[in-house]
């Protein structure tokens, strides 16, 4: 009977803290709406649909390790510490891995509008 509280005790945990990083304060779903739909989660992943608009600037939000995966061909242009800037372009269906960060505050500066599936893995 106590391994089954345990295990029941472990679940629960483990749902709650898997309910937090989608409900934290820097959660892009709750800050950027405008940017980020939800589109599927589990206790595992939680998919999300991303927009970046040209002139779009993005509150500052938090997210863990991820996967994105381009949904068309994307351009923008990226400034450097140094000042310098360099053409950061990606083709459709290019996955990519992005580390978990908190980010945001930045216009955007792509070329045309870019819709990407961002898979984070909770």
């Amino acid at each position: 009977m106590n391994i089954r509280k345990s295990t029941l005790a472990f679940s629960l945990l483990l749902a709650f803290t898997a309910g937090m990083a989608a409900t934290s304060a820097l959660d892009p779903v709750r800050v950027a709406p405008h940017i980020y739909e939800l589109a599927f989660e589990n206790d595992r992943v939680r998919v999300l649909q991303r927009t970046i608009r040209n002139g779009e600037t993005s509150p500052l939000i938090e997210q863990p390790d991820r996967v994105v995966i381009y949904l068309n061909p994307c351009a923008w242009l990226v400034e450097e510490a140094d000042g310098s800037k360099r053409m950061e372009s990606f083709k459709f269906g290019e996955p990519t891995w992005a580390p978990a960060e908190t980010h945001g505050g930045k216009t955007s500066n792509v070329i045309q509008q870019c819709s990407v599936v961002e898979v984070e893995l909770l």
